[in-house]
């Protein structure tokens, strides 16, 4: 373990069977009209309970450590059990979506691009290394906000770690399979 994440209980490396998706990490995006972010949602299997348990214990951190934030103007701060928390349970939420099964989810953003490294720490260059459905870890961090009427624990996005390839998840194919029914072969016909 590393000094950072012993010194910051509310940072936290999740496993490396975490996969990437809703990979917005190289160009910043606004939502509504808001301020650009880069973002990915992380599914993390529940079986990873590792890595569980210390979102869970970064998110009771981050709680304790924003309590006047979220306390906010109110004479009591609100039960960590009644705010936005970030932990999601795909199951629960995403039942539709294979991809989210046996799995909880954590969105990430934030406004710096994220570092992004191989698994022998060499920087990513290429954007389509990088894509929905990719293995890695992510370093995150967790916080208490209070805007608008709005009180949480949110995410932000530190670094990515690309472990390994997965399939591409999302509906665009490649350009393989759009193609393979179109041979130079098939093409003789059109020219005849």
């Amino acid at each position: 373990m590393s000094k950072t994440t012993m010194h910051n209980p509310m940072k936290v490396i999740t496993g490396p069977n975490t996969r990437w998706s809703y990979a917005n990490v190289w160009e910043p995006k606004s939502i509504n009209g808001g301020t650009p972010k880069y973002s990915v949602s992380l599914i993390i299997p529940k079986s990873d309970t590792v890595t569980v348990a210390k979102v869970k214990a970064a998110i009771e951190a981050a709680y304790k450590e924003g309590e006047a934030k979220l306390k906010g103007n109110s004479k009591s701060v609100p039960a960590l059990s009644v705010i936005k928390t970030p932990l999601r349970d795909g199951d629960a939420e995403r039942p539709d979506d294979e991809a989210y099964r046996g799995s909880y989810f954590v969105n990430a953003n934030a406004t710096t691009a994220p570092g992004i490294v191989d698994a022998d720490l060499n920087p990513i260059l290429s954007r389509s290394e990088v894509y929905s459905g990719v293995y890695g870890r992510a370093s995150i961090t967790f916080y208490a906000f209070n805007s608008s009427g709005n009180r949480g624990i949110a995410c932000g996005l530190n670094n990515l770690q690309k472990i390994r390839d997965g399939e591409p998840l999302g509906s665009k194919a490649s350009a393989e399979s759009d193609f393979a029914d179109f041979t130079t072969d098939n093409d003789d016909d059109f020219l005849n």
